[in-house]
């Protein structure tokens, strides 16, 4: 039995009706402060598309949040991201368990940025494109900062909007989304023990895919590829290796590349051509360009420095 399509929400005030929230007061953004949640906010059976963005602080929340095929229990306080486009799905962690989730949710529809500075910078901010499963963990501290920014914005969207209203309110934005910039860098910092067994994996997946067998049946893996087999979304897990070690995917990548190739260069009798064909080229000039790039070195010039 194939799995229903997402639930397409195309607008805020859409979701408020679904949700039994009050009216938004303004169609292109809402500040709702979350208390007990009724039975329809969670008999979710399909998953979600927005058509705009989500900023959610929970706490108390005892549901399962679903991303692709994977499900993560989260019952601490949490912030999580979503995007416009980005599908999601949740459901009772229990059959009649209740639930009270307390915090807040923030809705923003990109028009809502027109005209503002951030309508473009929003795109920078890469934890928007996360997975559900690497939501952001806040420190009481932290949280209280955050908070106190959502209430500030919930004071001005409460009020009677004017010409300043708008700048206002995306100030407080922005600023929100440069702490949470601050705190996810804590966050990848702090948990070393996640972090390393993420770099084992990296590890392992490389010289998996960089074996002679599995490089000429599939090539060099992408970053999308290695994001996938560690169960991470690519922007999180380039996040996290360039806090980590000071390298994005893309460059492991690369590492591990030019480190099969200079073992090769300077222990067979290959030619370059040939080692060219065996690493995934198709055109022996691309590979010598990267791996000068990579060295300072042709791969001639670094095999005859061996002689």
């Amino acid at each position: 039995m194939k799995n229903a399509s997402p639930f397409h929400i195309h607008s805020i005030s859409e979701l408020h009706r679904l949700r039994k929230f009050p009216p938004p007061m303004h169609p292109s953004i809402s500040v709702l402060q979350l208390s007990a949640v009724n039975e329809e906010f969670l008999e979710v059976s399909r998953s979600m598309v927005f058509d705009f963005y989500c900023i959610a602080l929970k706490r108390n929340f005892n549901l399962n949040l679903k991303y692709g095929q994977r499900r993560y229990d989260f019952d601490e306080g949490i912030l999580y991201f979503m995007s416009p486009g980005q599908v999601f799905g949740m459901g009772q962690d229990a059959a009649g368990e209740s639930n009270e989730v307390r915090g807040w949710m923030l809705l923003i529809h990109p028009d809502f940025l027109w005209n503002t500075p951030l309508a473009k910078g929003i795109k920078k901010y890469e934890f928007f494109d996360y997975s559900v499963n690497e939501a952001l963990f806040l420190s009481d501290k932290e949280e209280a900062i955050i908070v106190g920014l959502l209430q500030n914005m919930q004071q001005e969207y409460q009020a009677n909007m004017d010409k300043f209203s708008q700048d206002i309110i995306v100030n407080h934005l922005e600023a929100l989304l440069n702490y949470a910039n601050r705190f996810y860098h804590r966050q990848f910092l702090t948990r070393k023990i996640a972090n390393h067994e993420v770099l084992t994996r990296l590890d392992d997946l490389l010289n998996e895919a960089f074996s002679s067998a599995n490089l000429l049946s599939f090539g060099i893996p992408t970053v999308q590829q290695i994001a996938d087999k560690l169960h991470l979304s690519r922007n999180y897990l380039s996040s996290l290796l360039t806090i980590a070690t000071g390298r994005n995917t893309q460059q492991h990548i690369q590492d591990k590349l030019i480190a099969v190739a200079k073992e090769r260069i300077s222990t067979t009798n290959l030619s370059v051509s040939e080692i060219a064909y065996e690493l995934g080229f198709e055109h022996p000039q691309s590979f010598s360009r990267i791996f000068k790039a990579k060295t300072g070195m042709s791969p001639l010039a670094f095999r005859e420095s061996f002689n």
